[in-house]
């Protein structure tokens, strides 16, 4: 497992940088009008991880290409592969995004551009930086040429639940033996001029809400000038951060022959969606979040052997809400109440796509280590939250061999990944 994210001072890339962080609930979101989770990369950063790249191309790559490779580069050194050999010679290459802010720049540089007052070599330059960056594959089309992979590469973009979804696919096509080892990589951007201008935008919307919404109807949308605190009764707004991270996923074959170390095991990983007509809304019943989580489990594990879940709440009480209704569901009422289910979205914010990787990542961290780690920026328990998110700061000893991890998009999409220690059955 690699990185690229948020860091208290500098970028968080090693797994032992994000247990660090995990394990004390420490928030790396910092305030200028918004609360947001910056990388902030340096050129010498990412030349020490990614080096020889040719200027020609790395000179137009963007934050998103940045984040993504180092977090590849970081990930495949974590698992004792050289990105610049043979060894991801036939690795399949997935990568999860689900913004396009990146993008953004290079597009409008070329619907921008004067066909007849540009010279030769600054059009040859907007070419090449369009082509590395105008569409959601472009983080994907860089790792490819990094490594000269010549097994599948392929972007899925389904919001906050994309790199999960991609983790469902790599462990299929290793399953099936479409290949023996793939890179999975979630990686977002957020422009945070856009996140000001929709907040200054928001506010103007809502004291019009205000004005015509009847008792009991809830705010517009939550605001991004206060600090998320998922599962704590003063969550009212979600903090959006940056950055990548990245997973080497094998057959235990393939890991066994080189002497790969095996922080566990992808047992299942299932999508579904609320079904609603309403592209914006989910179903706070968490129906289709029970679905997917029967559909992992299947009739070869039962959910009382699964004392773990970590969460995919971004502190909106929506998603609080259809959380607590389905573990309440899947697990009854008497024993939700011993569940542990924590999100650590406090600490580096909503991230996107990199949510996926970044759970499975973290959930396996402390399956390892035999400890949960604590809910950042949960201090005040919410009344209505009938599981143990584990508040405060310190972590909660607990010996698991099994855990969920749960990813969602807007528009009532839910995912769900079983996990297993490397000795689970």
């Amino acid at each position: 497992m690699g990185f690229c994210l948020p860091g208290p001072t500098c970028p968080v890339f090693t797994p032992e940088d994000l247990w660090s962080i995990a394990s004390q609930g420490i928030t790396c979101l910092s305030q200028d009008d918004v609360y947001y989770g910056a990388v902030h990369l340096t050129d010498q950063m990412f030349n020490a991880r990614v080096p020889d790249v040719p200027p020609f191309f790395a000179n137009h790559y963007t934050n998103a290409h940045r984040f993504g490779l180092v977090s590849m580069a970081e990930a495949c050194t974590d698992a004792g592969l050289d990105v610049q050999s043979d060894d991801l010679t036939d690795a399949a290459l997935l990568v999860g995004r689900g913004g396009v802010d990146a993008n953004v720049d290079s597009y409008l540089s070329i619907l921008r551009a004067d066909p007849h007052a540009t010279s030769p070599i600054d059009a040859m330059e907007l070419f090449v930086a369009a082509e590395q960056a105008v569409s959601p594959s472009d983080v994907a089309l860089v790792q490819g040429a990094l490594t000269r992979s010549v097994g599948p590469c392929f972007t899925v973009s389904c919001g906050c639940a994309s790199s999960a979804v991609q983790v469902g696919l790599a462990r299929q096509m290793i399953a099936e033996g479409q290949a023996d080892i793939a890179v999975v990589t979630g990686v977002d951007i957020f422009n945070v001029q856009l996140i000001q201008n929709i907040q200054r935008l928001l506010r103007g919307a809502q004291s019009t809400y205000d004005a015509i919404r009847s008792d009991g109807m809830p705010s517009l949308l939550p605001s991004f000038d206060a600090l998320m605190r998922p599962y704590d009764r003063r969550a009212d707004c979600i903090n959006h951060g940056e950055g990548s991270a990245s997973l080497v996923m094998e057959s235990r074959e393939h890991a066994d022959r080189r002497g790969g170390h095996h922080y566990g095991q992808v047992l299942a990983q299932a999508t579904t969606r609320d079904g609603l007509a309403n592209p914006l809304a989910c179903d706070d019943t968490g129906s289709q979040l029970v679905a997917a989580v029967r559909r992992c489990l299947a009739d070869r594990w039962r959910i009382d052997q699964v004392p773990y879940v970590h969460g995919g709440s971004d502190g909106n009480v929506v998603v609080t809400a259809f959380e607590s209704n389905a573990v309440t569901e899947l697990y009854g009422q008497a024993a939700v109440d011993d569940l542990l289910m924590t999100s650590q979205e406090g600490a580096f914010g909503h991230n996107g796509a990199p949510a996926g990787c970044l759970g499975v990542a973290l959930t396996l961290l402390m399956m390892q280590a035999g400890e949960v780690c604590p809910t950042t920026n949960c201090e005040q328990l919410a009344e209505n939250v009938p599981f143990d998110p584990v508040p405060g700061t310190r972590t909660r000893p607990l010996d698991f061999d099994y855990a969920f991890t749960f990813n969602y998009q807007v528009g009532g999409m839910k995912s769900a990944i079983l996990l297993g220690s490397p000795e689970a059955t």
